[in-house]
């Protein structure tokens, strides 16, 4: 069995993203001695922010890959969000096929798009 050790998100401004995601988070970053590098621990894996010579500007696919934040609080996390300055993609709403599931979508300062999501049953 695999486990989920980390996301590692790529950035050409790494520390704008990592103090950003502290924001988010309500954490401060842990530092491996690089001022490029930093991550927090969540649950049982790491948001890891760093740079990349590949990566410049904003995403091109923010669709492409989304990482979800479980709350109880989605609504109140999401007006929390949205007051540190994060793009909205979509507002709380409830999925059809999940009665009582709320999802809110935002993008990050390089378009990358994360969302909140209430526990799955």
């Amino acid at each position: 069995m695999l486990n989920l050790n980390s996301l590692l998100l790529s950035s050409a401004n790494p520390r704008r993203l990592i103090e950003f995601y502290g924001k988010v988070l309500n954490m401060q970053s842990t530092s491996w001695g690089q001022d490029d590098w930093g991550g927090y621990e969540i649950g049982n894996s790491w948001l890891t922010i760093g740079p990349h010579d590949k990566v410049k500007g904003n995403a091109k696919e923010p669709e492409r890959l989304m990482f979800n934040f479980e709350t109880k609080e989605v609504e109140k996390e999401f007006e929390r969000i949205k007051a540190l300055g994060a793009k909205v993609i979509a507002d709380p709403y409830n999925p059809e096929q999940e009665s009582g599931m709320k999802i809110a979508t935002f993008a990050d300062p390089d378009g990358n798009y994360f969302q909140l999501m209430s526990p799955m049953k």
